[in-house]
């Protein structure tokens, strides 16, 4: 786990939520923590050399050990919200 702070000053913890063998959804969990509405993720795609092998599997302290702080940024400037109120396609309304 690290941290990561926004231009806005927000210190959002960072996670690696579901390895495979050649990326990881990034997630960016709020501080407030009541709710996951502020939460946001993105996807790392690995250039390491587990990401040839499909039986090999990344873990997650591989994976935010190989992340820089610069790449963390570039992750959360392209990341996208975990939960949005717009309606989905086939909403019942």
């Amino acid at each position: 786990m690290r941290f990561f702070e926004s231009p806005d000053g927000t210190r959002w913890k960072v996670d690696v939520k579901v390895p495979s063998f050649s990326s990881a959804m990034i997630s960016f969990r709020h501080p407030n923590g009541a709710s996951a509405r502020r939460d946001r993720y993105a996807w790392y795609n690995s250039h390491m050399p587990e990401s040839s092998d499909p039986r090999a599997r990344l873990t997650p302290g591989q994976v935010i050990d190989a992340l820089s702080d610069r790449d963390i940024a570039a992750l959360f400037r392209r990341s996208m919200p975990v939960h949005t109120e717009w309606p989905g396609y086939f909403s019942r309304e």
